[in-house]
């Protein structure tokens, strides 16, 4: 079995993929995590969505853009609660959660995470210290692996910009990722695309997909990769709404990948002076 699961954390989009493999010990199983991670941040011109805009209007939507960025990257997500509701498919083995996050809490040296439901019921004792153990070891490597946080300006390569559509309400752009370490196996085979709301001049959805199958390393195939964010705008702050993604591939030429994650965000507080 395969698993990938994937975060957006404080002004980074975070991404800790976690596989696990029990038939095969001896598979490069990091060297997959990195790469899957790496094949999601990397996207191509989109020419082909672009239509007839002005010079004037492309340029002030790219304005836009880059300012709707500096917003999304001062918002200190560390500074709200919040709940998080997490459901994964993993070639049909379901599983779900219900988390809270209180950074007061961590603040005063306590455990920032709660599990309040495991696969809708009660945890027990044990899963309730499993839980607390994981966010710790997630805590630790996220401070060690700086290369799989990658801030939102790192993930729209703004001077590939160009215009989809405007009209009353958003602004619709495609765009290219500035990240290029995959090799030119994944060149021209992803696109990204998001969704600026006018009204609160924030970046509302962000997509990213493939046109084309791919493969991230040596034996690992990727023929089907979708990935949703979107976001909430509240007192000024831009803090995630949702994250999806939907994958579907093989590994070591026997293993299916087919995967769902969906991770929903709500009851944001802010906690912060």
């Amino acid at each position: 079995m395969v698993s990938l699961l994937f975060h957006i954390k404080s002004n980074t989009l975070l991404f800790p993929f976690i596989f696990n493999h029990s038939k095969d010990k001896d598979m490069n199983i990091n060297d997959l995590k990195i790469c899957c991670l790496l094949a999601t941040c990397l996207a191509t011109p989109i020419d082909s969505f672009a239509k007839a805009f002005t010079a004037e209007e492309l340029a002030s939507c790219k304005e836009k853009i880059h300012s709707a960025i500096v917003k999304f990257e001062k918002t200190d997500r560390d500074r709200w609660s919040y709940t998080v509701s997490r459901y994964e498919n993993e070639e049909g083995d379901i599983t779900s959660s219900i988390e809270q996050y209180f950074p007061s809490t961590h603040s005063d040296g306590g455990e920032p995470w709660l599990l309040k439901k495991i696969n809708g019921e009660h945890p027990t004792n044990k899963e309730v210290t499993d839980f607390s153990e994981k966010k710790r070891e997630q805590a630790k490597a996220k401070k060690q692996a700086g290369n799989i946080q990658l801030k939102l300006r790192k993930l729209i390569k703004q001077e590939s910009l160009s215009l989809v559509s405007i009209d009353e309400k958003y602004i619709v752009m495609a765009f290219n990722v500035n990240f290029n370490k995959l090799g030119e196996g994944s060149i021209g085979k992803l696109q990204g695309q998001l969704t600026y709301q006018k009204k609160e001049q924030f970046i509302e959805k962000i997509a990213i997909w493939n046109n084309a199958e791919f493969s991230p390393m040596f034996t690992a195939n990727i023929t089907d990769l979708a990935i949703t964010f979107t976001f909430f705008h509240i007192n000024g702050a831009v803090l995630t709404k949702q994250n999806e993604m939907k994958m579907k591939g093989s590994f070591a030429y026997f293993t299916d990948i087919n995967e769902t994650s969906l991770d929903t965000f709500s009851d944001y507080q802010y906690r912060g002076k």
